[in-house]
């Protein structure tokens, strides 16, 4: 195990589920940058913001730049998505296109530029944020064919890098309460109510559910695990979910 300087980068970590994350690892003791179109409003020492449309490629390779020449990041957390709604016949291939760059060309880039780095140190964690959806939801045939397509890729990252001392795993939550959960249900409404009531651990997951399972594939003792996807679902990835 790598003596080296705990140092994460995390997508999306200005809010929702990416902030939680963010917090967390702070917590123990991890340098953090957040990647995100806004920064981050965590007041620690360690908490470093880069500005950055994940949707541009450009920019997102510029970021990517910015973040290894300042950083020498171990620890990568993709967590920035984006839904973009809708039944079959309304489906966009824009809206496509904009999803495999953020969930899938965003996070090569990334772990392209971090890898160095964690191939020098002989140590590296990178973790996925799928969802639940890449098991299947209506209106979702964007997100969730991205977000599938997450868990193939961090497959063979995993089978990849293994030898290196690197660990790819996966965690895919739903339904979490955040900002672009009440984009699509509105809160304190009677379907959050009853959607709440058909998770079959009868409640809403909270950013921090989420976090804790991130926590546990970047942690550096866990080694042994890689390849993985964890659901972070209430038990709806093997039942059944009507949003």
């Amino acid at each position: 195990m790598s003596s080296a300087p705990l140092v994460a980068a995390v997508t999306g970590g200005s809010a929702g589920i990416g902030k939680a994350i963010c917090e967390d690892l702070l917590a123990k003791g991890y340098e953090v940058i957040s990647l995100a179109r806004r920064a981050a409003d965590i007041a620690h020492p360690k908490m470093h913001s880069i500005e950055v449309d994940l949707m541009d490629r450009a920019a997102t390779a510029q970021a990517a730049k910015e973040m290894t020449e300042r950083f020498e990041v171990n620890t990568l957390v993709h967590n920035a998505g984006v839904i973009r709604a809708a039944l079959l016949p309304e489906v966009k291939l824009d809206d496509l296109d904009a999803l495999v760059d953020l969930h899938l060309g965003c996070a090569i880039t990334l772990a392209q530029a971090a890898l160095p780095t964690m191939r020098a140190q002989r140590f590296g964690r990178i973790v996925l944020l799928s969802s639940r959806a890449a098991v299947g939801l209506q209106t979702r045939t964007s997100y969730s064919a991205t977000k599938a397509g997450m868990l193939g890729m961090a497959r063979t990252w995993a089978l990849e890098l293994a030898p290196e001392g690197i660990t790819v795993n996966v965690v895919a939550p739903g339904p979490i309460r955040t900002d672009m959960f009440y984009d699509v249900v509105q809160q304190g409404s009677d379907k959050e109510r009853a959607l709440a009531a058909s998770v079959p651990v009868k409640r809403l997951g909270e950013s921090a559910d989420v976090a804790r399972a991130v926590s546990f594939f970047a942690e550096p003792a866990n080694g042994f695990v890689t390849g993985q996807v964890l659901y972070v679902c209430g038990g709806t990835s093997v039942g059944s979910l009507a949003l």
